[in-house]
């Protein structure tokens, strides 16, 4: 078979085959710990990632349209900072923000090469197809796959330069030391002078942070709960959806959303493909997200701590959001 242009502008790569085994231990330790959590990375299954893109359009998340309109101020400002280099992204879902970076690197002729990076590889090749049909000049090679693995097996550049980027706020789903380890990656995965984008959701009122994940349309509750189908298919598990409620509040105290499932009955769950059972009573947690926000100038001296100084940094007039542009130091 011939291969059609757009084929021939298109390569995957598959790291989560294999993995399951891996994945399946961080499942098992935190169903056992004494508040059973679960990674939020198991969200991120087809109908997981899907859920979130209908979130992000909701009336009640401010975070999405805030960074777009953002990215759409700054993103020719971005691009003749960095010059031509290709981009890589973490966690790419459906690429909206990527094409405001895309569409302004066109405009000034830049070679584009995109290296998206996500666990659900349905939707990275679906919206890779969709942008290699609206950019003709356009490369992509998708890694499926976490962000430590993706970040491990970046293949060669095509291009001089590199940025990573890190929108849409996920860094607030890392713990303080799972966000310095983060950034070591980060730090690793660039040579001097290369550039990481990193997207930020900052402290503000709890009304407006609580409303954004309880929304009126209970789509946040459905994407919580998918997490638990999600496990059932993935190793072969027995969670009922039904006995199960979602709840998220805002711990003033750490600075972040913390989202749960409340049990509501007397249940034992089973995970056949993980040769595990635990019980879980009427009224308890199952943790399932936290969702930090932060102080501007903090999360910068941090980034400073793992030499990725800021070069440029932006924020919407009510300073909910914030989009810092750094750059690996020698």
């Amino acid at each position: 078979m011939i291969a059609t242009p757009i084929q021939s502008r298109l390569n995957v790569i598959y790291l989560e085959p294999g993995q399951q085994g891996r994945d399946g231990e961080d499942v098992v330790l935190g169903l056992s710990q004494p508040l059973k959590t679960v990674p939020p990375k198991y969200f991120y299954d087809g109908r997981g990632s899907h859920l979130f893109e209908q979130i992000c359009q909701l009336p009640e998340y401010y975070p999405t349209r805030t960074e777009m309109g953002i990215l759409h101020q700054a993103a020719q400002e971005i691009v003749e900072i960095t010059g031509a280099c290709e981009l890589v992204e973490l966690g790419s879902g459906s690429s909206l923000k990527t094409r405001i970076l895309l569409d302004a690197a066109q405009a000034k002729g830049q070679s584009l090469h995109y290296l998206p990076i996500d666990v659900s590889g349905s939707i990275l090749k679906d919206s890779a197809l969709a942008l290699l049909n609206d950019y003709p000049n356009l490369a992509v090679t998708g890694i499926i796959g976490t962000y430590e693995q993706g970040l491990s097996h970046l293949p060669p550049r095509k291009l001089p330069e590199r940025m990573i980027s890190f929108l849409g706020s996920t860094l607030g789903n890392l713990t303080p030391g799972e966000c310095e380890q983060f950034f070591q990656w980060i730090q690793a995965s660039l040579k001097p002078q290369e550039y990481f984008l990193l997207g930020v959701d900052l402290v503000k009122p709890p009304k407006i942070l609580e409303a954004a994940y309880n929304d009126g349309q209970g789509i946040t509750a459905e994407f919580n709960l998918n997490l638990l189908a999600h496990l059932n298919w993935r190793f072969d598990g027995n969670f009922n959806l039904n006995a199960w409620q979602h709840r998220a509040i805002y711990n003033a105290q750490a600075q972040q959303i913390e989202m749960y499932l409340v049990s509501l009955a007397s249940q034992q769950i089973t995970l056949n493909a993980l040769d595990f059972s635990c019980e879980f009573q009427p009224g308890e947690l199952l943790h399932t997200e936290i969702s930090r926000k932060f102080n501007l100038e903090q999360i910068q001296a941090q980034l400073r701590h793992h030499q990725l100084a800021t070069v440029q940094a932006w924020t919407d007039e009510q300073n909910w959001f914030g989009v810092i542009l750094a750059q690996r130091q020698s």
